[in-house]
């Protein structure tokens, strides 16, 4: 550079450095005193020495602007209390050029230090305001139009720039599930929401890429690349050198990602634009063209600190400071706005007060309009429910033709044969969910050829081929990942978690990726899916605590998730078609959880009984979510609310109970677990002199927590209560694990007290 910014004389290191930098720039601007390169550059004709033009560099210049702008804004306000958010992008303004050379359909997922992508995508289309909307984000106004003041995110729905609060890369893998989205759509025949030419764009940190999250994306990508399936992710990871406080080693990117066999590499320097703009779209036409996984390594730096609290001076050297202020990208693009001709000095300052005032000015007028108020405007995105269609969906059954011809014929239709069990019915529901829905995928581990571990999944890929029916590699969090990749396409994902233990891996894929989602973006995006889950105790001598997970606890705390859980085979096949339904309808995410215990189950009170087979409902037929099964319903001495396996043993227990006790006993299986229906439970524990919770989970956090609560806050908890569960203890190996989890006997025994 011809100057060097005002340095800050060492009795003042304990001011603003927002200040300084803000200082920095109007100082080097009038001090510049380096040479002017021949007459300005015509709009279209390209800078010496760049593959960029003059109207690229113009407009790229007036995004870092306001990228710095509503940084420096959000500063001074947020001490007024008219801002809510500082952690800002200033240093990583260079990422604009990431926005400049891709469309504004290449789905974008963005970290937080954004800002300079934003501003440039908002040119993809006219009328669009980047610094009002970001202005009212900053200010949590109701009028935000992405989030509609639930969170400053960076989003667009016209702009595909999907929101999500990621801080620690939890975004990668849905990034790349939406790439290789793109990719399966065609061989599905599924018609895209956006060009099939499109690249699916995802940005974090130098530190965030260290993740386990990030490493699992990196993995699946080269994992894909290797197998030579497409997958058009252009990862950018914008190296500024720290994480918070901690420095990334030097070279520690390049290092780590330069020969990664699959994940192809390019360098971009994000602090000058008339390098960069080439070296961005060199990755970016890579990305496109050949379809692969691709690493754009951009140079960036971080000034200002991590946010508005960050006091850097505190544990950082003050001349380490003024270097990296030095290395402010603003200031390079000012040289070359300067030396290029394209701008006086005068022009170049009166662009940076100008944007000034713009962002205080949408700053001020934002602050002054309306902020969520109530808790019904909150929460009103956070879990659409639109009963009628849902039922509409759900017994929608205009694919008779198609059935016919997928089951063998007319006389092979699964309601026309003899009752079943569980994992037979669950297989014939998704057959016909498969038939109904042609833009549904099942994926997991083992799912394919082999049908799962259990033989659920057996015949789909053979039926339905390879393209809706695949395996995964051994990887929760990526399968997860995919899911919502597939749903951000327009597909419906069935994702299988082979065992509920497994989940707890990539729970936040769910909690704060998925489930998020529809909150975040006021209900304009959504990922539908139902995550199928292998699930709770009562293997005979098999698996220890990784098969026999009874714990549902992660899953009952997850705002916006349905929970169900069957207990027999007819309303295993009527439950999934609801929840397929609540997803296709409303954008709802579900996890249905399979009974492993009772997928083979035919007997309920003696051995040859085949009481607990069903026959398969007809297709017209659903179940109302939220609602429960009740056996006995007019017995009114003890109700049992229970669920899963603990259905088929609470009324075997009934009858010994009743011969005991004399008692008419109601059972009352929920099936719904999250959430649950509370009137119902009121209902039945007002008709009943005594109640009983069954819950094979673990007594702290478990779902009898929940039914118990319900029972107390009806005004029920006068009457005799108790709850029969399981330990807070790992389930042990073989036969030790029936000492952990409840039995008949000791929901009989429990009964006792209650007399």
């Amino acid at each position: 550079m011809s100057a060097q910014p005002v340095l800050i004389p060492a009795r003042q290191k304990n001011v603003n450095r927002a200040l300084v930098c803000d200082e920095n720039f109007v100082e080097f601007v009038n001090h510049w005193s380096g040479q002017v390169h021949g007459k300005p550059t015509p709009s279209e004709e390209i800078l010496p020495g760049s593959l960029c033009t003059a109207k690229d560099f113009v407009d790229l210049f007036e995004s870092q602007l306001i990228s710095r702008h509503l940084d420096l804004m959000a500063r001074v306000l947020r001490v007024q209390n008219k801002v809510f958010y500082t952690i800002g992008s200033s240093g990583h303004e260079g990422n604009a050029m990431v926005a400049r050379l891709t469309r504004h359909t290449d789905p974008a997922f963005l970290h937080y230090r954004s800002g300079g992508f934003m501003a440039e995508r908002f040119r993809k289309l006219p009328g669009m305001d980047p610094i009002m909307d970001s202005a009212l984000s900053f200010a949590a106004s109701k009028e935000d139009p992405i989030s509609g003041g639930r969170h400053k995110v960076w989003g667009s729905k016209p702009l595909w720039v999907l929101p999500q609060t990621s801080t620690i890369a939890s975004h990668l893998p849905k990034a790349l599930g939406t790439a290789i989205a793109i990719e399966q759509a065609k061989r599905i025949g599924h018609t895209l929401p956006i060009p099939e030419d499109s690249i699916a764009i995802c940005t974090f940190g130098d530190a965030s890429s260290n993740h386990a999250t990030a490493q699992t994306a990196f993995n699946t990508a080269q994992w894909t690349a290797y197998q030579k399936l497409p997958a058009p992710v252009l990862y950018v990871c914008e190296d500024n050198g720290i994480g918070i406080s901690v420095k990334t080693p030097s070279g520690w990117i390049a290092n780590a990602f330069q020969q990664r066999p699959g994940l192809d590499y390019f360098f971009a320097d994000g602090l000058d634009i008339a390098s960069g703009y080439e070296q961005v779209a060199r990755a970016v036409n890579h990305c496109r063209t050949t379809r692969r996984p691709t690493f754009l390594h951009l140079k960036t730096t971080r000034i200002m600190g991590h946010a508005g609290t960050d006091f850097e001076i505190e544990w950082r050297s003050f001349e380490e400071l003024m270097a990296v202020e030095a290395s402010d990208p603003l200031l390079r693009s000012a040289e070359i706005a300067l030396s290029s001709g394209l701008m006086t000095k005068q022009e170049v300052l009166a662009k940076y007060e100008a944007t000034r005032k713009l962002c205080f000015a949408a700053a001020e007028k934002a602050d002054g309009l309306p902020k969520l108020d109530s808790l019904a405007d909150v929460m009103a995105p956070l879990a659409p429910y639109t009963p009628d269609k849902v039922k509409a969906e759900a017994d929608r059954s205009d694919y008779a033709e198609k059935r016919v011809a997928i089951f063998g014929g007319e006389d092979k239709l699964p309601e026309k044969l003899a009752p079943r069990h569980m994992a037979i019915q669950i297989n014939n529901a998704l057959h016909d969910l498969f038939c109904k829905y042609p833009e549904t995928l099942l994926f997991g581990e083992d799912v394919a050829q082999k049908g799962g571990v259990y033989t659920v999944t057996k015949g789909l890929q053979k039926s339905f081929k390879g393209a809706r029916v695949f395996n995964t590699l051994l990887d929760e969090t990526m399968i997860l990942g995919l899911a919502q990749g597939f749903a951000n396409m327009g597909m419906l994902p069935l994702p299988e978690i082979q065992y509920l233990a497994y989940f707890h891996n990539a729970c936040d894929q769910i909690r704060g990726e998925a489930c998020s989602l529809q909150f975040f973006s006021n209900g304009q995006f959504r990922n539908p899916m139902v995550m199928r889950i292998a699930s709770l105790g009562y293997q005979r001598g098999f698996g220890g605590h990784f098969h026999n997970d009874n714990s549902i606890t992660a899953l009952r705390d997850i705002p916006s998730l349905v929970v169900g859980c069957p207990s027999r085979g007819d309303d295993a096949a009527t439950m999934l078609r609801s929840m397929m339904a609540l997803a296709k309808v409303d954008g709802r995410v579900c996890a249905y959880l399979e009974p492993i215990a009772l997928y083979m189950t035919k007997d309920l009170y003696e051995a040859g009984d085949g009481q607990w087979l069903t026959q398969y409902p007809s297709p017209e037929e659903s179940m109302l979510i939220g609602s429960a099964r009740v056996y006995n319903e007019t017995a009114n001495d003890l109700v049992i609310f229970s669920f899963g396996n603990g259905v088929p043993m609470s009324l075997r227990a009934a009858r010994e109970i009743e011969k005991k006790h004399g008692w008419k006993v109601r059972v009352v299986d929920l099936r719904w677990l999250q959430p649950l229906n509370t009137d119902e439970i009121a209902k039945h524990a007002a008709q009943c002199s005594r109640i009983m919770v069954v819950d094979e989970g673990r007594r702290s956090a478990g779902e009898g927590e929940g039914i118990i609560t319900a029972v107390v806050e009806s005004g029920h908890g006068a009457k005799p209560l108790r709850r029969v569960v399981g330990q807070d203890t790992y389930t042990p190996l073989a036969g030790a694990a029936f000492l952990v989890i409840p039995s008949e006997a000791d929901i009989v025994a429990m009964a006792g007290e209650l007399v």
